[in-house]
């Protein structure tokens, strides 16, 4: 029993992709999905994540923007433009702050845009939202 409730079979479980370079960061955001009850699967480089989201099935993704090598804005971009992925709500997670960037996101097809340092109860709120909307 989780929080008072009894865990749900994996098969019955939301998967959600965090694609994030940052150690603890990445590490906090799946301890909370997962004790929300969600099933988290994690990846450091956006490469990485494109890969994991077509071999698995995923829910939603949270996307980190500024990563080493490939930056989030071109997988977002292959999110959205790849015909496997394009279902796959995308939030972006990420320490820019400014409207244009959030405008940006929007327009390019993110469903929610957050600002960390990330607050837990904000995290699980937008991704309540998001998937019980999709």
């Amino acid at each position: 029993m989780v929080n008072g409730k009894l865990p749900k079979p994996e098969s019955d479980k939301k998967t959600v992709l965090v694609i994030e370079d940052e150690p603890d960061l990445r590490q906090l955001s799946v301890w909370l999905l997962e004790a929300e009850g969600y099933r988290a699967l994690q990846s450091a480089d956006g490469t990485e994540g494109l890969k994991i989201a077509r071999e698995h099935h995923v829910d939603l993704v949270l996307l980190d923007i500024k990563m080493p090598g490939r930056y989030g804005w071109s997988i977002l971009t292959e999110f959205k433009e790849s015909p496997e992925l394009v279902h796959i709500p995308v939030i972006v997670f990420t320490a820019s702050a400014d409207a244009g960037s959030r405008s940006k996101a929007i327009q390019m097809g993110a469903v929610d845009y957050l600002i960390k340092p990330i607050d837990a109860q904000k995290l699980k709120e937008c991704i309540t939202r998001v998937l019980n909307r999709s």
